[in-house]
């Protein structure tokens, strides 16, 4: 999963850390970073829940730690499609676990959707606009 970088380079994505106010551990950050300028930025798509994430933790947080992949639905595909061994996530392995994500939320939604329960189905909706938006984007970037 990669991008290209203002300096010509490809970025690749990674799961990151991000430190917040210096104290604040976020892990599974998907990041995308380049080794030639040393240049990163976050993927654009995950930027408002990690950006509603620090919101929520104020300006003066307490020393703690968040994983990323417990906000955010792509993050958490990411981190599966990592299986555990690197922070680099195998292409071939997120688009399979996109499409059964999407058909195990779609499932969950109709269920919600029988049983009147709004709150779930907001929350289902979400996570699947998260990895629908992200899915389209990972596929309009230049692979090598």
């Amino acid at each position: 999963m990669q991008k290209l970088c203002m300096c010509g380079e490809m970025m690749k994505m990674k799961l990151r850390t991000v430190i917040y106010s210096g104290k604040v551990e976020i892990d599974n950050v998907p990041v995308y970073s380049c080794k030639v300028c040393s240049r990163s930025e976050v993927f654009p798509v995950v930027k408002p829940d990690l950006t509603g994430l620090i919101g929520k933790l104020g300006a003066h947080p307490d020393k703690q730690i968040f994983r990323f992949n417990e906000w955010n639905e792509w993050a958490n595909l990411l981190v599966e499609a990592c299986n555990g061994k690197r922070k680099e996530p195998d292409t071939s392995a997120v688009d399979k676990l996109v499409a059964e994500r999407i058909d195990m939320l779609l499932d969950l939604y109709s269920l919600a959707e029988k049983l009147g329960d709004a709150d779930w189905k907001e929350d289902l909706a979400k996570r699947l606009a998260q990895i629908s938006h992200s899915a389209s984007l990972h596929r309009r970037v230049p692979t090598l």
